[in-house]
């Protein structure tokens, strides 16, 4: 009887010939799953499904798992502002680590003996992959073709003409990976040190001119409205949001990086409505929180979106720092005003009823409320207390010497 094997499945080159080359040279039994994170539409996915059974497949799964994927990454990334070198919305790198999760899963479900990837050994992402199964599906054989033999494409190719696989066999000259939290692209501008993507790379062309305000409403750190429309999940208005932003072109850069393999890379991407989201959510949480929950944040974030980022999503550390970051949105709530340009948008401002900057309390650089010139003489006479003794310290032992 022929083993089972589940294989995370896109439908492109590397997993196609992971479906022959397992099947038809290794004689297991091939069960595909794609795990949508966004990126897909159902004309997609239906095509997809079509290509794995004609490949012989014997069974395809899609999990729609875009809900899922916003409540067990995403949310704790708005949480923290997170920005990969102040840049990156972690847009691939927290969308493998979702898929290689239900593919797990699918696996123990199935009970299958093998689990299988179309991870080159080149990146990321067979790290993440190879991580979470070696974690949550122990003892479980790891199959990884393109890796482990080293085909080029151009192999691949030559074998599944052999194998009589009729696809679209033309190289893209960009690779675009889409998900809920941004796409990326790659191409060969991306391979060097130097260089822009052209216009053409992108995915979602500039075709909105002048300016629009969009306003944002948070509820407890989450967007749930966009222009005064409530949404029942994040997920939607996030997607609303993009909708908006997109013609705007905003959310393109260039991500440098270091791999978890120890290599530096370069990679395009456009995240408009991540991009407007993570500015509006810091300068509402610039109002809203206290000095040190903002420091400890940022320390706290930024550890978890580099933990994140090598596909350390299992370690319990992750969730010690999600219970935090959940807890300090209490107050996150209110209306983020956010004016968009071609290429570009700006935050204009904040209405939220819990408002630190409140008039009540004293204007900066106006006036004050809350406490008297002779207050702050007391208080600046203790707050420097110990550097005024050390300095004076310092000035009698060299007047000693």
């Amino acid at each position: 009887m022929a083993k089972k094997v589940v294989l995370g499945f896109s439908g492109g080159l590397d997993t196609t010939y992971c479906v022959k080359y397992l099947t038809e040279e290794k004689g297991y039994e091939v069960h595909s799953i794609l795990v949508n994170t966004g990126g897909f539409d159902e004309i997609e996915l239906a095509r997809i499904e079509a290509h794995a059974k004609k490949l012989g497949v014997k069974s395809h799964t899609t999990i729609e798992a875009t809900i899922d994927y916003y409540n067990r990454i995403i949310r704790y990334l708005i949480f923290g502002n997170v920005l990969k070198n102040n840049t990156y919305p972690l847009s691939v790198s927290a969308e493998r680590l979702s898929q290689a999760l239900h593919i797990a899963e699918h696996a123990k479900q199935l009970g299958a003996e093998a689990v299988a990837h179309g991870s080159t050994g080149a990146g990321n992402d067979q790290v993440r992959f190879d991580m979470i199964f070696q974690i949550l599906i122990p003892g479980i054989e790891i199959i990884t073709p393109i890796r482990d033999l080293q085909l080029s494409r151009e192999q691949e190719i030559e074998y599944l003409k052999s194998k009589g696989v009729v696809m679209n066999f033309e190289k893209a000259v960009y690779s675009i990976n889409k998900g809920l939290w941004g796409t990326s692209v790659g191409g060969k501008e991306t391979l060097h040190s130097n260089g822009m993507l052209p216009e053409e790379a992108w995915p979602t062309p500039l075709t909105k001119e002048g300016h629009e305000e969009v306003v944002l409403h948070f509820k407890q750190g989450e967007l749930l409205g966009v222009n005064g429309k409530e949404f029942k999940h994040p997920v939607e208005a996030i997607q609303s949001l993009q909708q908006i932003a997109g013609g705007f072109a905003i959310g393109r850069d260039i991500h440098v990086g270091d791999t978890i393999i120890g290599i530096k890379g370069r990679v395009g991407f456009e995240a408009a409505a991540p991009m407007i989201i993570l500015k509006a959510h810091h300068a509402l949480e610039k109002h809203v929180l206290s000095k040190w929950q903002l420091q400890w944040k940022d320390q706290l974030a930024q550890f978890y979106g580099n933990w994140l980022h090598e596909g350390q999503i299992l370690d319990p550390v992750m969730r010690d720092i999600e219970a935090y970051l959940t807890n300090s949105q209490q107050q996150v709530t209110g209306k983020v005003f956010v004016q968009l340009l071609p290429y570009r948008f700006q935050v204009t401002g904040i209405e939220s009823p819990f408002d630190l900057m409140n008039s009540k309390f004293g204007k900066y650089g106006e006036m004050n409320t809350g406490f008297t010139g002779q207050d702050v003489r007391g208080f600046t006479r203790i707050f420097g207390n110990q550097v005024g003794i050390y300095h004076r310290v310092q000035q009698t032992g060299h007047e000693k010497d």
